[in-house]
């Protein structure tokens, strides 16, 4: 007759699930510099704070003998937590048991807690690290997934969902991490694929490896998937930790205000000099960024795709923005197929949690090319003038330097109802560059004259005297105030302060049918 206490059998279960897979499989996951899923966790959130949920929940499966292997937990620990001091739903998959792979019961986990999430108005955190559906279990383990789906659909523009990808996450599985709002993944361990390498070479028999197919560096800088990389499981969960930051538990909340000693009227000398004199030369506008936000603020989002447009999360005066911002020294600034779905994805999110947005602008137009048209250039790039016309939160835009085209008009200008714009004096807002304009508008004069380079010299100069400055736009109301660049600080953290009573509301309608 056994001599154990219910109490001393409660103490030995939780010991046993602390342990996942085993000794063995934990050893085996540090030997691939992986940490395990209860490691990670402790990386993420507050010390002490986290209180698990289904920590004795064990698989159904009764076929090829899984009634034998039945493991607490089935592979996935899930629960709520704090970080720095604000709650949060989330979920870490382990891979040492069965391969972190989905089960009809693990994936009721984690649906279990996404369901908390989204009744509680609380953000949630996935940490995948999987080996797909579990086989075993045949369509249970695939519906378990499309209940994930489902859960992150509605939750979307709800609460914030992050996900960081920290090891496999193959097939149907990448699709949860998809419609999250921002992914991070970890350098040479983790990887997302359809379709992994012997599929490819089966069907197209190319050869690749998993982390050529899908790794950190393919999805952070070729497909633009992932938003975050990492070097190691460490700084992945301190990474989130600071995307966290940034965000409100809910669409009904304000991001979190955090006081600043950076003051709000600092005026950055650098900035006077920092647009070159002549147009064609290019300049760092993360330098800008910089200089205006509050110190060590700047969190950047997708920095290594699509990097002739620039996003991320910044402080002004303590409140949290979001910037958007063309790059001149990528492409010139001009905007593409993919910068501007990276501008579009962003600038949605934003609005959705009440983040006012603050637009950068110095653009030349959009890329041309035959590549661009036959990729769909004005169906993309709709995508971004959609966002900016949709967006509801404060918008407030700074032109630099050149502000060209339909551009001018896609990048949060007055006309599509951004609440401040303000230029630089050495800003130029025009149909086109004034060469181009003189040599379209004076074709005839400059081909029958007998000096046509002077004349055509002479009518460029009178086009840029005319329209390529500011004022014929100021004119118009089109811009707001022309102010010297060391202003742009102070005006922009008190034109926030002003429109945090901002109210805008828009057609009752289902939802929109944005040019995807």
């Amino acid at each position: 007759m056994s001599t154990e206490t219910p109490l001393d059998r409660l103490r030995r279960k939780r010991e046993e699930t602390l342990i996942g897979g085993g000794e063995k499989r934990i050893a085996a996951q540090h030997d691939k510099g992986k940490l395990t899923a209860r490691e990670r966790l402790d990386f993420l959130v507050d010390e002490g704070s986290f209180v698990e949920l289904d920590r004795f929940v064990t698989h159904r499966c009764t076929d090829f003998g899984m009634q034998q292997q039945r493991i607490l937990g089935d592979g996935v620990v899930t629960g709520h937590a704090l970080i720095a001091g604000r709650p949060v739903y989330v979920y870490s998959q382990d891979f040492t048991v069965f391969g972190g792979s989905l089960s009809e019961t693990h994936a009721e986990k984690i649906c279990k807690v996404m369901d908390h999430a989204l009744r509680t108005g609380v953000p949630l955190i996935g940490l995948n690290d999987s080996g797909g559906a579990r086989i075993q279990e045949g369509v249970s383990s695939l519906g378990g997934y499309a209940e994930i789906f489902w859960r992150n659909t509605q939750a979307s523009g709800v609460v914030p969902q992050i996900s960081a990808v920290m090891g496999p996450c193959a097939g149907g599985a990448v699709y949860s991490p998809a419609i999250t709002d921002f992914i991070a993944m970890v350098e040479s361990t983790s990887y997302m694929h359809i379709t992994g390498p012997d599929v490819v070479k089966t069907v197209t028999h190319e050869e690749v490896t998993s982390e050529e197919l899908g790794g950190a560096a393919v999805h952070n800088s070729k497909s633009g998937v992932a938003h975050f990389a990492s070097p190691d499981d460490k700084s992945c969960m301190n990474l989130i930790r600071r995307l966290f930051g940034y965000m409100p538990l809910n669409n009904a909340e304000e991001p979190p205000f955090v006081p600043t000693d950076d003051p709000a009227d600092r005026c950055d000398e650098s900035l006077a000099s920092i647009v070159p004199l002549d147009p064609q030369k290019p300049y760092d506008m993360k330098t800008v960024i910089a200089a205006v936000v509050d110190r060590d603020s700047w969190l950047e989002v997708q920095g290594m795709w699509a990097m002739n447009m620039i996003v991320g999360f910044a402080r002004l005066g303590g409140r949290v923005v979001g910037v958007v911002a063309n790059q001149p020294a990528v492409l010139a600034g001009c905007l593409d197929i993919d910068a501007s779905e990276k501008g579009a994805r962003f600038i949605r999110f934003c609005d959705s949690f009440n983040i006012p947005i603050v637009t950068f602008e110095d653009v030349p137009g959009f890329l041309p090319g035959t590549d661009q048209e036959y990729g769909g250039i004005i169906r993309h790039g709709a995508k971004l003038l959609y966002a900016y016309c949709e967006a509801t939160v404060p918008l407030l835009t700074v032109i630099t330097r050149k502000a060209y085209g339909g551009a001018y008009d896609v990048m949060a200008s007055k006309h599509v109802r951004a609440d401040v714009n303000v230029a630089w004096p050495g800003a130029t807002v025009a149909v086109m560059g004034a060469a181009g304009a003189a040599k379209i508008i004076h074709r005839r004069e400059i081909q029958s004259a007998s000096n046509s380079a002077a004349v055509e010299e002479e009518r460029t100069a009178e086009y840029e005297d005319t329209f390529n400055n500011p004022y014929r736009a100021a004119a118009r109301g089109f811009i707001d105030d022309v102010i010297e660049a060391t202003q742009t600080r102070p005006y922009l953290i008190r034109s926030l302060e002003l429109l945090r009573t901002k109210q805008e509301q828009r057609p009752v309608r289902k939802h929109g049918n944005i040019p995807l």
